[in-house]
């Protein structure tokens, strides 16, 4: 008898212990994720948005729904529950999240930088109805090409004075009374003066800004697109209530639950100013005043050689050129009078040009549909300088106009 009181008591204790491990399993799982800042969240560092955090999607989600059956606050998951939808749209847009480092270099990132602007292209083909990723898309074509484009930038920028593109615009220049040239906007003049003075090295450095805010942008807004994807609204809705999304953010996605044309258009809007002026105006900001005056040459060389992808919109110089007069004299020269890095200028243009031509696009499905199915592969080699420049120096030659 006495021994099977002390089997009866090994049994219990035994069944106790079973009963009690899955519990203490469960707050392993989740409890060291728990408060945990974005620390890598502005998209300069490598991996994800804190080394804390694994990268594989099973584990993160395994924790995450311990985390929510266990009552946690969503503010106290918010970065693993960020993490996870990044670690999922990574894997969509067939990047590595793991080695994704801007801080490597070119050669490391260049298939990345290329594929995140493939991935929202197919995250509009696939969604039609999420009108910012189409025009993250569009507008990329230009973008990553003068990423590419940067490596010969030394190539073009030649006689002091201005920023040459093509032998044409060279001939405008000369032919323009000094008078004029002396009150050049400072962004022009500055690339007059300081332009032959880049190195390979101020390059590389624009480069990696240039990634860095490519990066911050995918972890800000691709999440909420994926958790969009595979949830719908309540994907979005946990995100808001978790602090990842704000106010501004969580507005566009209920108007695109709606999915009326004024509520699509209001939220590529919304999303754009997100991505614009809350996700990397302080980097642009710090891009321009970087490398002594290097960084406005290097913003503003970019500013004259952009023009998104986007039927109808025009080039930056053509938008807001460049209106100086001396005397009697004036010059309307179609150079940007404005820099991309500034965030002002840089949301009227956004505003009143590139984003009212998209939304025109969007209107038109018919129209749409083809424009955003041209593989990016294509819209990458229209876009580099090589081969837009018979427009870009049309552009400028067409519309200057020179009165003395």
């Amino acid at each position: 008898m006495r021994g099977l009181i002390r089997l009866a008591g090994i049994l219990t204790c035994l069944m106790i212990g079973l009963a009690t491990a899955p519990t203490a399993h469960a707050e392993s799982s989740y409890a060291g994720y728990l408060d945990l800042p974005p620390i890598n969240g502005d998209g300069a560092g490598g991996g994800g948005l804190n080394p804390a955090l694994p990268l594989d999607p099973a584990v993160l989600r395994d924790a995450l729904d311990q985390a929510r059956a266990a009552g946690i606050a969503p503010h106290r998951y918010a970065t693993l529950l960020h993490q996870y939808w990044l670690v999922v749209a990574t894997r969509n847009a067939d990047i590595d999240l793991a080695t994704w480092d801007p801080a490597l270099g070119v050669a490391a990132n260049s298939r990345t930088f290329t594929q995140v602007y493939v991935n929202y292209l197919r995250l509009n083909n696939t969604h039609p109805d999420y009108w910012w990723t189409g025009l993250a898309g569009l507008a990329g074509g230009s973008f990553a090409s003068g990423f590419f484009d940067m490596g010969d930038v030394s190539a073009i920028i030649s006689v002091p004075g201005l920023h040459q593109v093509g032998g044409a615009v060279a001939d405008l220049l000369r032919g323009t009374p000094a008078p004029l040239l002396d009150i050049l906007p400072a962004d022009i003049a500055t690339l007059g003066t300081e332009g032959e003075r880049l190195t390979a090295e101020d390059l590389a450095w624009y480069q990696t800004r240039l990634m860095i805010m490519q990066k911050h942008i995918f972890i800000d807004q691709v999440p909420m697109h994926e958790a969009y994807a595979a949830d719908g609204p309540a994907g979005v809705e946990e995100m808001y209530r978790a602090g990842v999304l704000d106010e501004n953010a969580i507005a566009a996605w209920r108007e695109i639950t709606a999915g009326t044309p004024d509520g699509l258009a209001d939220a590529a809007l919304r999303m754009t100013d997100r991505e614009q002026n809350q996700i990397i105006a302080d980097q642009w900001d710090s891009t321009s005043h970087g490398r002594g005056a290097m960084g406005r040459v290097m913003t503003y060389v970019s500013t004259i050689a952009g023009k998104a992808a986007v039927p109808g919109v025009r080039a930056p110089g053509v938008f807001a050129p460049v209106t100086l007069s001396a005397g009697a004299m004036s010059l309307r020269a179609p150079l940007p009078d404005f820099n991309w890095a500034d965030r002002d200028t840089r949301w009227n243009y956004i505003t009143h040009d590139l984003l009212p031509r998209y939304l025109e696009l969007c209107a038109n499905p018919a129209v749409a549909r083809p424009v955003l199915a041209v593989p990016f592969s294509a819209m990458l080699g229209n876009g580099r300088l090589v081969q837009r420049l018979p427009d870009l120096v049309g552009d400028m030659t067409s519309q200057w106009q020179l009165t003395t």
